[in-house]
């Protein structure tokens, strides 16, 4: 329990291709914070912060639970810098640069983490034959595999564009990996165990997310201990080169030769029921209240 009673605006809602995930997330920290003894109030967005400054001026703290979009790409942490309200997660420069895949990718690469190779796309004539097949294609600046396709053959080329360019203009593609999906969540700096992902789809898509029992989780993962901490020890370089303040979750593949790919970097990872950072945690010992009250604490201090 909280010795102060603290006031908690929880943003939730957007309008991103992911609100009703951000809605669920919501309402699960929500449910944690009231646990926790603050005197909490749900703030549901639309596409602005515009209809709710007078309240937000009267927070204490701001927990964010938006997912995709102006929630987790910079421009509601930057309102919010602006209005010298404390808000947990990641500043808006390190935001925006974990949102931008090619970016991340870059840096990723620049400091010697391996990824798959990769082409930014902003038409369907520019040329990716560099790429050789199977490849992914995938939003740039989207979660949650939003408008993600693998393509296998050339007829699905141009069903995999269509579906990509309809959630935004630059597009990524990628080459495809054929491994384990790993994930790291990040809390205070420190890893937490890695958590594998087994869906029961080709890819950890949206579905297989968001709907209980189309995936499974081993947490720990059964990995080789130097190949744990050789994973743990680049997600802490990772987390830092990006700049990232409180938490973060960090999705990478394996291959069947022990390398692993750096796929892309998490500033507000879902707080669902099926969610990854919840897991990771709960194989520490520690509860979602345990998890929602450490990261109000790296927030106010």
């Amino acid at each position: 329990m909280c010795n102060t009673p603290l006031k908690v605006g929880v943003l939730l809602g957007g309008h991103s291709e992911e609100r009703e995930v951000s809605l669920q997330t919501g309402k699960a920290v929500i449910r944690a914070c009231r646990s926790l003894g603050y005197t909490t109030f749900p703030i549901e967005i639309e596409s602005t912060l515009d209809p709710y400054m007078s309240r937000l001026k009267q927070m204490d703290l701001v927990f964010i639970a938006l997912h995709g979009g102006i929630g987790e790409n910079g421009h509601i942490q930057q309102q919010l810098e602006n209005l010298k309200i404390p808000y947990t997660g990641s500043n808006p420069k390190s935001s925006s640069l974990c949102m931008d895949k090619n970016l991340s990718k870059k840096l990723a690469k620049s400091i010697g983490v391996q990824t798959a190779d990769w082409v930014n796309i902003t038409s369907r004539d520019e040329k990716s034959d560099f790429i050789d097949l199977p490849y992914v294609v995938k939003p740039n600046d989207q979660g949650s595999t939003v408008g993600l396709s693998i393509v296998h053959n050339q007829f699905e080329v141009d069903p995999a564009l269509d579906l990509a360019f309809q959630y935004g203009e630059n597009i990524m593609i990628e080459t495809y990996i054929n491994g384990r999906e790993l994930t790291v969540a990040i809390i205070d700096g420190n890893p937490m165990p890695i958590v594998e992902i087994k869906p029961s789809h080709e890819v950890y898509d949206y579905q297989c997310k968001y709907t209980e029992g189309l995936s499974t989780y081993e947490c720990p993962a059964d990995l080789p201990g130097e190949l744990t901490l050789k994973i743990h020890e680049d997600s802490i370089r990772l987390f830092n080169a990006f700049e990232c303040k409180g938490y973060g979750r960090i999705d990478y593949l394996l291959d069947d030769d022990g390398r692993y790919y750096f796929l892309e970097m998490n500033t507000l990872p879902g707080m669902t029921n099926t969610s990854l950072v919840p897991k990771a945690v709960a194989s520490n010992g520690d509860s979602f209240e345990d998890l929602i009250q450490q990261i109000i604490e790296i927030t106010l201090n």
